[in-house]
């Protein structure tokens, strides 16, 4: 059964129709540079008032493993998502200190952005695949091919399809790449920090 990310989530409202609207996962970004940065603070309090049966995600880009475990275990977070340039190792120790499954995102331009799937086999339950944007980490809202996402699923990795996704493509995505999981954020939004009731 597909699973439903709704990423950037800033408000308490937003956070409470996600939920009731049926997404699986909700994503909290806690990026400095991210247009949709929440404090941990305003994570946790959020987090606190969610139903029980949705999946909280904690993004992170680069950040030092202490603090992303410490990020987690505050907010009660249930999933970790990197985002940046993570190491495999970095990755596993995030795992193993959290106890949290942990999702690595890729930034996909070409078949070459492939070759680094291999080395994060190990380290991460899931893989997620990202447009890729000079300086911007995600939430660019653009689509890449996704013929390379059929392709990164020969590394048998549950994978969260990502880029651009939006009520007008996301059918086609699902249809021609079966991923595990989409995942939105300005794709359903009406401003950078506020999500589009309609989308």
């Amino acid at each position: 059964m597909l699973k439903v990310k709704i990423c950037g989530i800033t408000t308490m409202e937003d956070a409470t129709l996600a939920a009731s609207l049926g997404a699986d996962f909700v994503g909290f970004n806690f990026y400095k540079d991210s247009p949709r940065k929440v404090s941990v603070k305003n994570a946790q309090d959020m987090i606190a008032k969610l139903p029980p049966f949705v999946t909280t995600v904690g993004i992170f880009v680069d950040e030092d493993p202490a603090m992303v475990v410490k990020t987690a275990k505050k907010c009660a977070l249930k999933y970790i998502q990197l985002h940046g340039n993570e190491t495999p190792e970095q990755c596993k120790e995030i795992a193993q200190l959290s106890s949290l499954p942990v999702i690595k995102a890729f930034r996909i331009s070409d078949e070459t952005s492939l070759g680094a799937l291999a080395q994060y086999a190990e380290s991460v339950s899931y893989f997620l695949l990202d447009a890729c944007k000079e300086g911007e980490p995600g939430g660019t809202g653009e689509v890449f091919n996704w013929d390379l996402a059929i392709k990164a699923k020969e590394h048998n990795k549950p994978l969260f399809l990502a880029g651009g996704l939006t009520p007008e493509n996301v059918r086609e995505a699902v249809k021609k790449v079966q991923p595990f999981a989409v995942d939105t954020a300005s794709g359903v939004e009406r401003l950078p920090r506020r999500k589009d009731y309609d989308k």
